[in-house]
């Protein structure tokens, strides 16, 4: 399913900020929640905002690093859930071949976010974790928590 990054917003708990990454699909009401680390949900937010804060951070990097290697981020997928925890595949366009990373969704969201990269979800997962946006109206963009940027 074709996918995009809704949003990246924040629940205030009493156990603390808890930061979420909703993922929308082109052919649904509902998005994908993908709860994630603070820093996390950050570089993801930095990815779309396209904020650049001087120095490279780790994502930052590992794009430059494939540019310089002449490779490119071709997409994204959310391809599993396995015991609450989503797992999410990296497709690199290489010079040698295709190659398909192992990658924790808010990494693979953060370079999608990057780089305009297609980001793709498999229909059974998005059955599995789908809520009505509704649920996250009330929540923080993490903008709003964050004052340093």
């Amino acid at each position: 399913m074709d996918a995009f990054i809704d949003g990246v917003k924040v629940a205030n708990t009493p156990s603390g900020t808890v930061p979420v990454v909703l993922v929308g699909v082109e052919t649904a009401e509902s998005v994908l929640p993908i709860f994630v680390g603070f820093d996390e949900a950050m570089a993801v937010r930095r990815g779309l905002d396209a904020a650049d804060i001087g120095r490279p951070l780790t994502h930052d990097l590992l794009l430059d690093v494939t540019e310089e290697l002449g490779g490119r981020v071709e997409r994204v997928e959310i391809t599993d859930l396995r015991d609450g925890t989503y797992i999410a595949d990296l497709h690199l366009d290489t010079p040698r071949e295709e190659a398909v990373v192992d990658a924790r969704p808010s990494d693979a969201l953060a370079l999608a976010a990057r780089t305009n990269a297609p980001i793709g979800v498999a229909p059974d997962v998005f059955d599995a974790g789908k809520e009505l946006p509704a649920e996250f109206e009330e929540l923080s963009d993490i903008r709003e928590v964050v004052t340093d940027e």
